[in-house]
């Protein structure tokens, strides 16, 4: 899940929700208050995120998986594994959002669970995966990505595309618990916002290209009420601290991807555009094996 704020540094504003004027901001956000503000973002925001990006990402028919806003698509990049590869394996989708790519796991022949911190997200979820009525022909779980309840070593797959690891105080934490919930050999393949645009302002045309901060700097940005309660969150690491989380977390690393922006990719997304997509990379896509 994308979100266009990520990064600004423009003082008061509008967020998507239209009626939280929220002021933008840097500060220390613990685990709770991170959690709260996630899912209560989410569930304002989820029915104009769906409307805004949901065709993107797949829409409400047809199924498709997406790693970013520069469109790579996992039927072609195949970073969980080659084609034919997914029947019948049992795949956790973390911080699905409305389970675009859990419904493409689908029907490759996978047995996904879909899980998301947002009660609205799910329902959406619920209503794109049963074509519009009924029920998703697999699990859709409202949890906590830190506090899988799973039982150890249930999954053969796990993903996530811009899901949950970049809106938890303690990714790390994620990360072990995707571990736990992995069988050995099992892989775990998340993209989030490149580190490198965390020094840059969050806009799509040139004023995006000038380093405005510290990429050293991990101090969460945060959209905060006029009562100073986070609205919404996220979480800075570097390229580094992301590598050490995946290893101290039980993974080998075996592949980090930089997605390039393709030539038929016109749109803009929040601080993602050509110009920019272009120049300096938007997403990192880590591919790892659970040791």
């Amino acid at each position: 899940m994308v979100h266009e704020h990520e990064n600004r540094r423009d003082g008061a504003h509008e967020t998507a929700d239209a009626d939280v004027a929220a002021e933008a901001t840097r500060r220390r956000v613990p685990a709770r208050e991170t959690r709260q503000a996630s899912r209560g973002w989410w569930d304002r925001n989820a029915d104009d995120y769906q409307r805004e990006h949901g065709g993107f990402l797949g829409g409400a028919v047809g199924a498709r998986f997406v790693w970013g806003p520069e469109g790579l698509d996992e039927a072609e990049a195949r970073l969980l594994g080659p084609a034919g590869s997914l029947a019948g394996r049992a795949v956790l989708e973390v911080g699905a959002g409305a389970a675009q790519c859990a419904r493409w796991l689908a029907a490759e022949g996978a047995r996904p669970v879909a899980l998301d911190l947002s009660y609205r997200q799910l329902q959406h979820a619920r209503g794109a995966a049963a074509g519009g009525g009924g029920t998703a022909p697999f699990p859709l779980l409202q949890a906590d990505a830190a506090a899988l309840p799973f039982r150890d070593g249930a999954f053969d797959l796990a993903c996530s595309a811009y899901g949950a690891v970049p809106f938890v105080a303690d990714p790390a934490a994620v990360i072990r618990e995707v571990r736990r919930v992995l069988r050995p050999g099992g892989r775990w393949v998340f993209s989030v916002t490149h580190p490198v645009r965390w020094a840059f302002p969050d806009e799509p045309g040139p004023e995006g290209l000038s380093v405005a901060a510290s990429y050293f700097d991990r101090t969460p940005y945060v959209e905060q009420d006029e009562d100073g309660r986070a609205v919404y969150v996220e979480h800075h690491r570097t390229l580094g601290d992301r590598v050490r989380d995946v290893v101290a977390g039980g993974f080998r690393l075996l592949d980090l991807v930089e997605p390039e922006w393709p030539e038929w990719h016109d749109q803009e997304w929040g601080g993602w555009s050509p110009l920019r997509g272009h120049l300096i990379p938007g997403t990192a896509i880590f591919v790892c094996e659970a040791a």
